[in-house]
C-alpha cells in the first residue's frame, strides 16, 4: 500500500500526480487544481473509498507529482502521461474497429480520393469517419459525377500514363483523365479543391458557380459543355439532398451521446459541419476507475481532442452532462482551436432533439455490444466456468434464475423471474407474479412471497413423472443451479430464509448482485466475492439482473396502464373493445355516450338494440327501470356471449398465469 508523503511536501498548486506500483510502473494518472487537497483524499481508511479506488491505493507503492502553472496545463499533462503509460487503473477507450475515412491525397501531384483506415499521415485530408466503408463508396460514387477526380492507385496511374490511354472510369465520366492530359493540372486541382469544399459543407458557392457556368455555356451556344455542367449540377444537388441537415449552415458541432452501466459505456459522436452530419464515430469505454458522469465526459473529450482530430475542433460541443470543470475544458479546447469553444448540455429545441438522436444511437450500440459478447459460445462457456469457480458451485450453472420487484409507492406490486439456460435467455421460461400478501412498500416481503411461491411450486412438481418427450410437466418443475436476486445482503438474507424454510438449502445455490458497486454476495460471507471487473462472469450476472429489472418494469407499467385507463364503458355486457371504440368515436367521447338518449343509441344500426338499452340503463338507471323488460339481462348475455368469448378467455388465462 502506498505510504502517505509528509503533507508539507505536497504543493498546493495545480498539477498532475502519478501512482506507481512496486516495479515502478505508472498505474494511475490524475490531475488536480490543488495537488495537496486532492492527494489527501486517497490517504484514508480504504473502506471509505470506492472499491476500484481502494484497489488502486492498495496496489500502489509510491506517488509522484508534477506541478504546473494552471489547470489547463495540468489537463494537457495528464492526457500526455495517460497516452504514454496507459495506466491500468485509468479509464480505457476501446475502439471496436478502425473506422474508415474518405481521404484526399493532397501531397501528390494529381491528388486522388480513396478509403483509408488506421494512422493518419501528413499531406492527406480526411473526411468522416463513416460507420461503414460502403457508405464512403456510395458517397464517393455519387460525387465523382460532379467532381471527377482520380481514384486509381499510383501504379495504375503510371501505367496509363505510359500507354497513353485512359481507363474505363474516364469513358463513363467518373474521372477527368489527368493521366493522359485530358484536363489541365490547374483545372484538375480546382476540381479537387471543390470536392474538399463540398465535403467540408461549403456547398452553396459550388452550386451557384456550376449553375452560372452552365447558363454562360448555353448563352455562348456551347451546348455540349452546358449539358456536362448541367449533369454535374444535378449530381451535386442530389448529393446535397442525401446529407442530413441538422442545424444552421454556420454551425460546427460535435455531439457526444453516452449509454452506460457500472462497468462499461458506449459512446457515439456525430460530427456536424456547416449544419450537416459529415461523420460519426463510436467506441466502448472500460470504466476501470471511479468516475462521476462529468468525469467520464472529461475522459472522452481528452481522448477525442488530445490528438489532432480529423475534422478539427468545432465551435461547440454538446454533451449529456457538464464536465467536472467546464471552464478548464473550454479554455483547453479554445487554445487548440484558436477561437472560443463552448461546451453545452442542450436543454430544448433542435439541438436537444439531435442530442437525443445521438444518445439513442449510443444505447443501440451498447445493446449490440452486449449481445455480441453474449452470443459467443466460447465466451458463455468461459463465463459459466468462472461463475462456478468464483461462487464455489458444485457444477456449472447451466440454468440461472434472477428475481426482481417493481412497484410505484406500493401499488401494482409485481415480481419477475427471468432464466438463462446455457448462458442465453430462455423467454419461454420467464414468469411474472402479482404480489398478493404485501401491503405498502416492502421489497423484502414481496421477494419472500415470490420465492416462496416459485419454490413451493417446484417441490410440488419435481416428483411428477416425465412425459413421452422426456420433460416434466409444470411451469416450475426444474430447479435453478444458481438463484440470483437483485439487491444486496438484505435480499440475499430473504432468499436464504426461504430456501431453509423449504428444506432446499443444500440443493439450490444462492447469490445476490448489488447494483451500486456491482458487488456479489453469497450466504455465509459478510464481504462481497471478488469478481473481476470487466470479466465474463460479472457481465453475465449483470445482464440477467438487467433483464429481470426490465421484465418486472414492463409488467408493472402494463398493470398501471390498465388501471389508469379503465373506462366507464368497461364491463357493459355486449360492449367489447371494438364496439366501445366505435361508440366513443361516433358520439364524440365517453361523456357524450353517457348523455346520449335511448333513441340516439338505438339509431346506430351496427349496435344491437339490447346492447343500446343496456348502455342507456348503465347511465340512466332510474329512467330505464320501467322500460327494460325483466329478461333484458338474459337477452343481452346470450347475444353478447359470442362477441366477448375470446376476450373473457384471454383475461382468464392471463389471470391464471399471474396467480401461478
Amino acid at each position: 500500500m502506498v505510504k502517505r508523503p509528509p503533507s508539507g511536501t505536497i504543493p498546493e498548486g495545480p498539477g498532475s500526480y502519478q501512482f506507481k506500483d512496486a516495479e515502478g510502473r505508472v498505474i494511475y494518472v490524475g490531475k488536480a487544481s490543488s495537488l495537496r487537497q486532492r492527494l489527501s483524499n486517497y490517504f484514508q481508511d480504504p473502506r471509505n473509498l470506492h472499491a476500484r479506488t481502494a484497489q488502486m491505493v492498495l496496489t500502489a507503492e509510491t506517488v509522484e507529482w508534477i506541478e504546473v502553472r494552471n489547470e489547463v496545463e495540468a489537463l494537457m499533462l495528464e492526457w500526455t502521461l495517460i497516452k504514454q503509460h496507459r495506466p491500468r487503473f485509468n479509464i480505457r477507450l476501446r475502439d471496436d474497429k478502425s473506422y474508415p475515412f474518405l481521404a484526399v491525397t493532397l501531397d501528390e501531384e494529381f491528388p486522388r480520393a480513396l478509403v483509408m483506415r488506421g494512422r493518419k499521415r501528413k499531406g492527406v485530408r480526411y473526411f468522416g469517419p463513416y460507420a461503414h466503408a460502403y457508405a464512403i463508396r456510395d458517397t464517393l460514387d455519387l460525387l465523382l459525377r460532379s467532381f471527377p477526380v482520380r481514384t486509381c492507385s499510383n501504379g495504375k496511374f503510371a501505367e496509363h500514363q505510359r500507354i497513353g490511354r485512359p481507363c474505363l472510369l474516364f469513358h463513363i465520366e467518373k474521372c477527368s483523365g489527368p493521366c493522359v492530359g485530358e484536363i489541365a493540372k490547374v483545372e484538375y486541382l480546382q476540381q479537387v479543391d471543390e470536392l474538399c469544399d463540398f465535403l467540408d459543407g461549403d456547398t452553396d458557392e459550388i452550386v451557384k458557380r456550376l449553375e452560372s457556368d452552365m447558363r454562360a455555356a448555353a448563352k455562348d451556344l456551347e451546348f455540349e459543355k452546358a449539358a456536362r455542367l448541367r449533369d454535374r449540377w444535378t449530381a451535386v444537388l442530389r448529393a446535397i439532398e442525401k446529407q442530413q441537415m441538422v442545424g444552421e449552415r454556420s454551425e460546427d458541432i460535435d455531439v457526444i451521446g453516452i449509454a452506460e452501466d457500472e462497468l462499461e459505456a458506449a459512446v457515439q459522436v456525430f460530427y456536424v459541419r456547416k449544419g450537416r452530419v459529415v461523420g460519426r464515430k463510436g467506441f466502448i469505454v472500460d470504466k476501470v476507475e471511479d468516475l462521476s458522469a462529468g468525469g467520464l465526459v472529461d475522459r472522452i473529450m481528452e481522448e477525442m481532442y488530445g490528438d489532432e482530430p480529423p475534422l478539427g475542433i468545432p465551435k461547440q460541443v454538446l454533451v449529456p452532462v457538464d464536465p467536472e470543470d467546464s471552464a478548464t475544458y473550454e479554455e483547453w479546447l479554445s487554445h487548440l482551436r484558436g477561437s472560443r469553444v463552448q461546451i453545452r448540455v442542450p436543454q430544448r429545441g433542435d439541438k436537444r432533439d439531435l442530442h437525443e438522436t445521438v444518445t439513442r444511437n449510443a444505447k443501440e450500440e451498447f445493446t449490440r455490444h452486449r449481445l455480441r459478447r453474449a452470443a459467443d459460445h466460447n465466451t458463455r462457456s468461459r463465463a459459466l466456468t468462472e461463475l462456478q469457480d468464483l461462487l464455489h458451485l458444485p457444477e456449472a450453472p447451466l440454468r440461472i434464475e434472477c428475481y426482481d420487484m417493481a412497484h410505484m409507492q406500493g401499488t401494482d406490486y409485481v415480481g419477475s423471474m427471468v432464466v438463462l439456460e446455457d448462458g442465453l435467455p430462455n423467454k419461454r421460461e420467464y414468469r411474472r407474479f402479482k404480489i398478493k400478501t404485501v401491503a405498502g412498500n416492502d421489497d423484502y416481503a414481496a421477494m419472500e412471497e415470490v420465492l416462496t411461491r416459485r419454490l413451493t411450486a417446484y417441490i410440488q412438481e419435481r416428483d411428477q413423472p416425465v412425459n413421452e418427450r422426456g420433460d416434466r410437466p409444470g411451469k416450475f418443475a426444474y430447479p435453478p443451479q444458481l438463484l440470483l436476486v437483485d439487491g444486496g445482503k438484505g435480499q440475499l438474507a430473504v432468499a436464504e430464509r426461504v430456501v431453509k424454510a423449504l428444506g432446499l438449502e443444500d440443493e439450490i445455490p444462492l447469490a445476490s448482485l448489488a447494483k451500486r458497486f456491482e458487488e456479489v454476495y453469497v450466504p455465509g460471507r459478510s464481504e462481497p466475492i471478488n469478481v473481476p471487473r470487466g470479466g465474463e462472469a460479472l457481465f453475465m450476472l449483470q445482464r440477467i439482473r438487467d433483464e429481470a429489472h426490465r421484465f418486472a418494469n414492463t409488467f408493472h407499467r402494463e398493470l398501471r396502464g390498465k388501471r389508469m385507463t379503465k373506462s366507464s364503458l368497461d364491463d357493459i355486457a355486449g360492449l367489447g373493445e371494438t364496439r366501445k371504440a366505435r361508440l366513443s368515436k361516433e358520439l364524440g367521447g365517453v361523456n357524450a355516450v353517457k348523455r346520449a338518449s335511448l333513441d340516439t343509441l338505438k339509431s346506430l344500426t351496427w349496435l344491437p338494440e339490447a346492447v343500446a338499452e343496456t348502455v342507456y340503463a348503465r347511465f340512466h338507471q332510474g329512467e330505464a327501470a320501467d322500460a327494460a323488460p325483466e329478461s333484458l339481462a338474459e337477452d343481452v348475455a346470450s347475444e353478447s356471449l359470442a362477441v366477448d368469448l375470446d376476450d373473457d378467455l384471454s383475461d382468464e388465462l392471463s389471470k391464471d398465469l399471474d396467480e401461478n
